[in-house]
């Protein structure tokens, strides 16, 4: 038996994931004066922002590039540090470029008065206007969603329908019923724009013809800037973790979470594989939440997290990640070629199946945006359904459907990637317990999808959430704004206890036969 709650207690986290929520929090919470110590399963920080090895160098197999910047600035500036001398945020000219079979490509780009003269000569001068009205409405859906949504512990429903009240051309998008695609296809004539637009559902893990017209907002914010990350997106995951450390985070990698332990009813320490345990007063965990609630973590926190906030699934992917020397089109970092038929693609993986004509994403990793000499790492990615069974023939079919497809626009890569190059939702299902392959947590379909994830304050006293599968949503910055949520529900925790526990409590903490041991301090051997 070993009392806890002793003062070494306290003020010590535990950081279950080195994902770009764990890494965030555990900066936010050292800046805090809290003891905090990162545990992972991987050998180096990143979660899904994890690369492969290539000929050309470390090559992205989860996010591409960097929106709203500002979420990391503040991260450095915690540290009296600025991100910029850490690692090189290259700002797009071009935020994406699209193309389609028999029609003119489309560039996008970080202004609106540039998009408007673009889209006037792809498509005319109504849907100029048309694009207008809708960058409009997307900024002011981005602004109106800000402050009680994304940036709000909880969010608030009753202060969203207030602003909606106030503004009447947000209504088209928040009424129930109305799709995204719906809502585009209120705006737009032009089938592509219909297309290119609601091809932002599936940036949080939605369909289209499913997820809630709000999502039109993620347009927007997109065009407030796309920043590539010199090396990759892990890169950027590597700078936070150096940052991390210089603060005094200890991170243990190749240790898995085997149990989260309780005591009197709230977190008293983290048992890894091996047997050892490391007590803590408070853990954040940045893993998907359905790992508590299938039981991963132990029996003491299975309910921490309502079960209906981890489910239904997200969307998954089929993802190449390989090095090759392109030819025969004009790339920049962002790549979009569509297929000839939406219904062909999402139609499919609604049934749980791999589209045969998919919408193929690719990221041309080292356009920054020139293009560098020699061969460069490339990622492409396909929309899966989650819980896609691995399968003998998966490596080939898919092969099938997306270099053919490329060729047809005029794109082919020399030499074509290993069967090795290709991750498949089985294998993310595999990197991501309980996940199911399901990049991106809880789905977003719905109409109250977004108001549904689980908030960083679970029902556990001292367990808290981070990450991509928490609120406010999946993707790199919203990750990041989980990480404020988690490391304020904790505060919130700390000053309680300063008001409310006497001193050290008695009591024992029931792990069996393992030995706990302090979380590591900076001096402590790894």
């Amino acid at each position: 038996m070993v009392k806890s709650n002793t003062p070494l207690d306290t003020d010590t986290a535990i950081v279950i994931g080195a994902g770009m929520g764990g890494l965030a929090a555990a900066i936010r919470l050292a800046a805090m004066g809290l003891a905090v110590t990162v545990i992972d399963a991987a050998d180096t920080p990143g979660g899904k922002a994890r690369a492969i090895p290539s000929p050309a160098g470390p090559v992205d197999t989860g996010p591409t590039v960097l929106t709203m910047r500002g979420e990391f600035d503040a991260l450095f500036a915690l540290a009296g540090q600025r991100l910029d001398d850490h690692i090189r945020l290259i700002p797009q000219p071009v935020l994406a470029r699209h193309w389609w079979q028999g029609s003119p490509t489309l560039d996008l780009f970080p202004e609106a008065e540039a998009n408007i003269a673009a889209i006037h000569a792809f498509a005319g001068p109504r849907e100029a206007a048309a694009f207008a009205r809708f960058d409009r409405m997307a900024q002011e859906l981005l602004a109106a969603f800000d402050g009680p949504v994304m940036r709000a512990a909880r969010p608030n429903l009753a202060q969203i329908a207030r602003t909606a009240a106030r503004q009447p051309r947000l209504w088209p998008a928040l009424l129930p019923g109305v799709s995204l695609e719906r809502l585009l296809k209120l705006q737009f004539r032009d089938p592509r724009l219909i297309q290119l637009f609601a091809r932002y559902a599936t940036y949080v893990g939605g369909r289209p013809r499913h997820a809630p017209g709000v999502l039109a907002l993620i347009w927007q914010a997109e065009a407030q800037g796309v920043w590539a990350v010199e090396g990759g997106m892990h890169s950027l995951a590597a700078a936070l973790a150096r940052l991390a450390d210089s603060m005094g985070v200890r991170f243990r990698y190749a240790t898995r979470a085997r149990r989260i332990v309780t005591q009197q009813g709230r977190v008293s320490a983290v048992e890894v594989e091996g047997g050892l345990s490391l007590r803590c007063r408070h853990c954040v965990f940045n893993g998907d939440p359905a790992a508590l609630t299938d039981g991963l973590l132990g029996p003491a926190v299975q309910t921490a997290v309502p079960r209906g906030k981890t489910s239904p699934r997200s969307l998954s992917a089929q993802v190449w990640a390989f090095a090759a020397t392109p030819q025969g089109v004009d790339l920049v970092h962002h790549n979009v070629f569509f297929t000839d038929d939406p219904t062909a693609e999402f139609g499919p993986i609604g049934r749980g199946q791999p589209a045969e004509q998919p919408t193929l994403y690719v990221c041309a990793q080292d356009r920054t945006p020139t293009a560098p000499k020699g061969p460069e790492r490339f990622e492409i990615i396909l929309n899966a359904p989650s819980g896609l069974a691995a399968t003998s023939d998966e490596e080939p079919r898919c092969r099938q459907r997306t270099f053919p497809r490329l060729k047809a626009f005029g794109l082919t890569f020399s030499p074509d990637p290993e069967p090795s190059a290709l991750t498949t939702p089985s294998h993310l299902a595999q990197l991501y317990p309980a996940s199911q392959g399901a990049i991106y947590g809880r789905s977003p379909e719905g109409l109250l999808a977004a108001f549904q994830r689980p908030v960083a304050q679970t029902r556990l006293p001292g367990l808290v959430l981070a990450g991509g599968g928490a609120h406010p949503g999946a993707g790199v910055p919203m990750a990041a704004l989980s990480a404020r949520h988690a490391a304020e529900a904790i505060r919130q925790d700390r000053i309680s206890a300063s008001r409310s526990m006497p001193t050290a409590m008695p009591g024992g903490i029931s792990t069996g036969s393992a030995p706990v041991a302090p979380a590591p301090s900076r001096s402590s051997p790894s």
